[in-house]
């Protein structure tokens, strides 16, 4: 078996995950980023936008790492622009050709070593701590040693080898559905938002105290118009979508939301497909749930040619490169973030990266919870919640924290996992520094302060 040695291994090459091995790099740390697929940037290729790095008061709570990100999409000439979507959220929306792109010239740049189409099989522990994580790709197996390990796989998957506890899952329905995002090009924004300005019942607006402001739906629908981008949620709800249902032209589904990706394509993407799973980490399950979601892309598409201004001409422009999972396994770390920590706005001393989001947990059908932060600000995610319990070595990035279900349902989006991924990769590169024993010694502390000089906020937002 070939041996490798590195400071810090990051498993996962999502947002979370090119945040921490970028992070890693930057401090100084030999890092390894494994990425099972082909490309680097997970969700971030989709052109679903960037949600969690704007609170619903307009205030950026991330910066950084996904700062520089967005940076370069601009200089290599990509769409990036930060929008209001007038019911609960602000967001990022960007170019995610162009995405591919800086993804890889940003952790390249960076330093990092890159092991595409390279699966994380075991561990090998030593105590308390993992001593190695052995891969495999094309070349066989070989052995990746390091002081410390970064588990950004979105599945705790180099915890639950390593034998991390991890926390049930709550409720008695299936974990939230999984789905694929899909793009069309040729989309008129004009004839769209004129259609939304006059049937304002269609949409989703307001839900969210600092979005309406006040506002009634008729005023809000005009905020959307002004704004000029397509931004639109149709509600499942809503005469629209429901009759469609009702008719069996659409499957059902809690929303069909549109986010611009490219003006001069004339792009969106298109966030609407589901499907119920009692285990998305089951292949067989998986597997079965991407004919479902294919077909669903096709009829959503034809629904949206057919019936809604402004799509008569559109095409479909692309798919996600795979299947969306928002939901699997959550570790049980030193703190358990909660649905209150969530909803309540709350701030920590030993916050190391912030989220925003409104609980978002879809369920299967028409079904979703959607319950906006307290005044549309946010909440700071702790460092225990990135730290497993029972391993010293470890620190996890994205959707895999240690959280209750409904705060897991606010913090696993896009923004808040690259503000989690640079501070698990900042963290890993202090521990090599000072030679500690384990990633707790570093402190909350120390690791709040560099992250601050390296362009993370983590303070003065509400």
């Amino acid at each position: 078996m070939h041996i490798k040695i590195y400071d810090a291994v990051v498993i996962g090459a999502g947002s979370a995950g090119i945040a921490a091995a970028v992070a890693a790099a930057r401090n100084g740390a030999r890092t390894a980023l494994v990425e099972a697929g082909p490309s680097l940037g997970g969700e971030l290729l989709t052109g679903m936008t960037i949600d969690g790095a704007i609170n619903a008061r307009g205030e950026w709570i991330i910066g950084g790492v996904v700062g520089d990100l967005l940076d370069l999409c601009r200089k290599l000439g990509g769409f990036v622009a930060p929008l209001n979507d007038w019911r609960l959220i602000h967001y990022v929306a960007y170019d995610p050709e162009i995405m591919k792109i800086a993804i890889p010239q940003l952790v390249f740049g960076a330093g990092v070593d890159v092991h595409l189409n390279t699966f994380a099989t075991d561990v090998v522990r030593d105590g308390n701590r993992v001593a190695g994580v052995i891969v495999r790709n094309k070349n066989g197996n070989t052995l990746l040693t390091a002081s410390a390990f970064v588990d950004a796989s979105g599945d705790a998957d180099l915890c639950s080898m390593a034998g991390g506890t991890m926390l049930p899952h709550e409720g008695m329905d299936n974990p939230q559905p999984v789905s694929m995002m899909f793009r069309m090009a040729g989309v008129d924004a004009e004839p769209l938002l004129d259609f939304v300005r006059a049937h304002p019942e269609h949409v989703a607006v307001g839900e969210s105290d600092a979005i309406r402001g006040g506002r009634t739906d008729a005023e809000i629908v005009e905020e959307i118009y002004r704004q000029g981008q397509p931004c639109v949620f149709f509600r499942g709800d809503g005469p629209l979508l429901s009759k469609a249902i009702a008719r069996g032209e659409m499957y059902p589904t809690a929303l069909i939301m549109i986010q611009p990706t490219c003006p001069p394509r004339k792009e969106v993407c298109i966030n609407s497909t589901r499907v119920s799973l009692k285990d998305p980490l089951a292949p067989a399950e998986l597997s079965g749930a991407l004919r479902t979601l294919v077909e669903q892309v096709h009829r959503c598409s034809a629904f949206l040619v057919g019936n809604v201004p402004g799509f008569a001409h559109a095409t479909l422009s692309g798919l996600a490169p795979r299947v969306g999972i928002r939901e699997s396994r959550r570790i049980e770390g030193d703190h358990v973030l909660t649905r209150d920590d969530v909803l309540e706005a709350r701030k920590r001393e030993d916050g190391v990266a912030k989220g925003c989001h409104h609980v978002d947990i879809h369920q299967a059908g028409t079904g979703q919870i959607r319950i906006p932060v307290a005044g549309g600000g946010s909440y700071d995610i702790p460092l225990g919640s990135l730290l497993p319990k029972d391993i010293d070595n470890v620190v996890v990035a994205g959707r895999c924290l240690s959280a209750s279900r409904d705060a897991h349902g606010s913090a696993r989006v896009m923004g808040s996992c690259l503000a989690m991924g640079q501070a698990a990769g900042t963290l890993v590169a202090l521990a090599r520094r000072q030679n500690g024993p384990d990633l707790r010694s570093v402190g909350s502390a120390r690791l709040r302060n560099t992250l601050r000089e390296q362009g993370a906020i983590l303070d003065g937002t509400a």
